[in-house]
């Protein structure tokens, strides 16, 4: 056993698993070995929970699978027999001294195989090989090599391509040329920057020129395997080294466009804005570092709303010479481009989306509660606005402060304290955190005989809105005998919009929520026929064709 693999697998959990594995492959006849991320994060004592291995022989790595499944006892093999594999899953504790809130280990058994790859296609035609044929298809020399784990050999290490010396130098390469590499799968380059990422490495200089040629040869790619790769990117320690690194070899402007185009500074009359596209980086590199002490997964949507946050700044990037150059309005047109984002990249169209619309929505909001002056009506509808996720905004806000110089850093989140403090305070005194008004849209409709409709959101909305403006207390009474104040004009306008939707036909109905929007929040008439002119108003100017843009 070499000296590396002796000393790491003495401080393994899982030693005495690859022993018995070992040994169930010796007695079915099965040459076995642990491969890939085992090995190498063995040498450089990384933990993990995946634990890869490959025989030799036409369907041998599901039959290891199935006899170890039996040996082990209590678990089964899922077999996947259209790929050829089988893998195990162990739930915590898997051995002695494991904590039981820990992650499972998961085996993965495959036969070994060659692979060819025709240019066109990102599918390789795959063969039985042996394991040097299967060492020699691996993306990198560092996950190229190999352990014995036949007993009387238990713990050899096989690299044939020198991944133990690319260890010790901290640097990526391919173990065939790396143009042919990534022409075989164009993943590889992508996962060559994960790679860099997660472990703090470089990519030889030959990788990066071979990355840059055939940075093209990602468009053939699946969305979900890019995917895939950045999620695993921007949950590492140092998430920009990856990002930088895609940017420079010109592969970023293929996969993630919109971010690449935050790159670039602009400058008149001598006044130039930041680069937000290393701003974009150093916000995430601050994020990760702020919410080091939690799991990561647990700050995953968190890091994807950084990456996302200033995604709207070129569209709404304007000069003035009074100025200079503003963004105004970027937070809600780039919260309005995430479902867009999310859908092109396969990412979940869920709470999670939502949650990340949200921060990047919200993300100027605090700064602006700096002020002495400001009122507790402005906290009250940030924490509502916020709910739970107030506390990951602050986090977020803190974040975006890049500034290189210090004073300025130290104002900042001096003043983002005192917002705290504010906010404390106002959360103690109304109980905002999950708001929902005292009065609730059952109550609405029983206390005034009506169905559910437009009369009843707009009594819970108004209700809500005085409370948020600190008209009337956050307390069942208060919010009733509000209700009584304004349910006429509730009712009336409820009516209001019915009248206006039975009006509508056709492509007239394009004009509904802005009708609607009249009927919550427009200073209407208290004349019918005066508050309808003013309603079909609205209506006309919604489908009025638009203006042309200005060439200015």
């Amino acid at each position: 056993m070499s000296t590396e693999l002796r000393t790491a697998l003495r401080d393994r959990p899982y030693a005495d698993l690859l022993k018995r594995i070992g040994e169930v492959a010796a007695q079915e006849e099965i040459e076995a070995y642990a491969v890939g991320g085992l090995v190498r994060d063995l040498l450089i004592g990384r933990p993990t929970t995946d634990l890869d291995f490959v025989t030799v022989g036409d369907g041998t790595g599901i039959a290891l699978a199935e006899a170890v499944a039996d040996d082990l006892g209590g678990t089964t093999a899922h077999v996947y027999p259209n790929f050829g594999t089988a893998a195990i899953r162990l739930p915590a504790p898997w051995a002695p001294g494991v904590d039981e809130d820990a992650d499972p280990l998961v085996l993965e058994f495959v036969a070994a195989r060659k692979e060819s790859y025709r240019r066109s296609s990102r599918k390789p035609i795959v063969e039985d090989g042996t394991l040097e044929d299967d060492q020699h298809r691996r993306d990198f020399t560092i996950n190229a090599m190999a352990m014995h784990l036949h007993p009387e050999r238990f713990g050899q290490l096989i690299d044939p391509f020198n991944g133990q010396r690319d260890l010790d130098r901290e640097t990526i390469d391919t173990p065939l040329d790396p143009v042919e590499t990534f022409d075989d799968d164009p993943l590889r380059m992508i996962r060559a920057a994960r790679f860099a990422t997660q472990l703090e490495f470089r990519v030889s200089d030959r990788v990066f020129e071979a990355m840059t040629n055939r940075a093209d040869r990602v468009e053939i790619l699946s969305q979900e395997r890019i995917t895939e790769e950045l999620n695993k990117m921007i949950v590492a320690d140092q998430p920009s080294i990856g990002f930088k690194m895609m940017e420079a070899s010109g592969i970023l402007a293929h996969i993630l466009p919109l971010v690449q185009r935050l790159k670039g500074v602009e400058r008149r009359n001598g006044r130039g804005h930041k680069d937000n596209f290393y701003h974009t980086l150093k916000v995430l590199d601050n994020l990760a570092e702020r919410t080091a002490h939690r799991d990561a997964d647990d700050t995953r949507w968190l890091r994807w709303a950084a990456l996302f946050h200033d995604i709207a700044k070129p569209d709404t990037k304007r000069y003035s010479k009074q100025d200079g150059w503003t963004f105004h309005g970027h937070e809600d047109r780039g919260a309005r481009m995430i479902p867009d984002i999310f859908r092109r990249l396969k990412l979940p169209m869920d709470e999670r989306m939502q949650y990340v619309q949200k921060i990047i929505r919200l993300h100027h909001r605090p700064i602006a509660l700096v002020d002495d002056d400001v009122t507790d009506s402005a906290v009250r509808r940030l924490l509502y606005e916020a709910g739970d996720d107030v506390d990951d905004l602050m986090i977020f806000v803190r974040s975006d402060v890049t500034s290189g110089n210090p004073h300025r850093r130290r104002r900042y989140l001096k003043a983002f304290d005192r917002v705290e403090k504010k906010m404390v305070a106002v959360e103690e005194k109304d109980r905002l955190r999950n708001f929902e008004p005292p009065v609730d849209g059952y109550e609405i409709m029983e206390t005034l005989g009506i169905d559910e409709g437009v009369a009843v959101g707009i009594a819970k909305t108004w209700i809500r809105e005085a409370i948020l403006d600190g008209d009337i207390p956050n307390e069942h009474d208060a919010a009733f005998n509000y209700l009584m104040q304004i349910k006429d004009e509730a009712l009336r306008r409820g009516e209001l919009f019915e009248t206006m939707l039975h009006r509508l036909s056709g492509p007239e109905r394009r004009a509904t929520g802005a009708i609607k929007d009249a009927v919550f929040n427009a200073d209407l008439p208290t004349d019918e026929d005066a508050a309808l002119a003013h309603l079909d108003a609205v209506k006309q100017d919604t489908l009025a064709p638009a203006e042309p843009a200005s060439s200015d």
